[in-house]
């Protein structure tokens, strides 16, 4: 987790091993966004195993749709929150929590965050406190 703390479980009522598990869930935001770019056929999606398999009922494009959905929620749950959690520098939030090693330094420097230290990350803590709230 390089440099990223958990955040105060008093105060917060997150665990470390909850917020562990929220961060790296946030760090798959990049993956899911290629995959729904870039994976939008079901060409090559079967896997052949020798194994006779079971279906659910649904065919290859049906569980494509359901996978992409599902890619988006998630997507969508991340962004939102990050809004929630400050209107103005929900970009940076977004960033932030979803690419590792970012840090404030970076986001000063190289994206010319508008906002001090302080302000940025009690905003990314409430992004976290939110998130935990939303996601079951």
């Amino acid at each position: 987790m390089g440099n990223v703390r958990p955040i105060n479980h008093g105060k917060y009522g997150i665990s470390k091993n909850r917020f562990r598990e929220l961060y790296y869930w946030c760090l798959q935001y990049n993956e899911w966004r290629d995959e729904l770019k870039y994976k939008t056929s079901t060409v090559g999606a079967m896997e052949i195993t020798g194994m006779p398999a079971a279906h659910g009922g649904g065919d290859a494009t049906q569980q494509l749709a359901m996978h992409r959905a599902e890619l988006e929620q998630n997507c969508r749950l991340i962004e939102q929150t990050a809004i929630e959690a400050d209107p103005e520098i929900y970009q940076y939030i977004i960033k932030a929590v979803t690419d590792e090693d970012i840090t404030y330094r970076y986001l000063k420097t190289i994206m010319d965050i508008p906002c001090g230290k302080d302000m940025y990350y009690d905003r990314r803590r409430k992004f976290f406190w939110l998130l935990n709230q939303k996601k079951h």
